[in-house]
């Protein structure tokens, strides 16, 4: 199986930079793309703007005590590490890695590509 290959987009210069909300969660723009910021515990984790069970705002959400982001509409809860729904429903959120650089942080997205047979 191949690695995957990411476009890597500069999100800021810091963490300091981002426009954090009070409930640890912010919102960027990437490559048109709408993505949702997350702060816990000093790490910083990206992923999809909107629930994939209801289209709840991500940011508009919450952290809870174990990392897990939870979206606001219906308390559902997804790991911030893999998208993971920890509360049992069975959805998966998308989410995207960060890359912490000497001149800042940078969003991976996915290339696109054809596979080779």
């Amino acid at each position: 199986m191949s690695e995957k290959k990411y476009n890597w987009h500069k999100i800021a210069d810091s963490q300091e930079s981002i426009p954090w909300q009070s409930n640890r969660l912010a919102i960027v723009e990437v490559d048109g793309k709408t993505i949702t910021l997350s702060q816990f515990e000093g790490q910083i984790h990206a992923c999809a703007h909107k629930c994939p069970h209801a289209g709840g705002v991500m940011a508009n959400g919450s952290i809870d005590a174990t990392g897990n982001i939870v979206c606001p509409l219906h308390r559902y809860r997804f790991k911030l590490e893999n998208g993971r729904n920890t509360s049992g429903e069975g959805y998966y959120l998308k989410t995207y890695p960060i890359e912490s650089r000497p001149d800042g942080l940078y969003l991976g997205i996915q290339a696109s590509g054809f596979l080779n047979w």
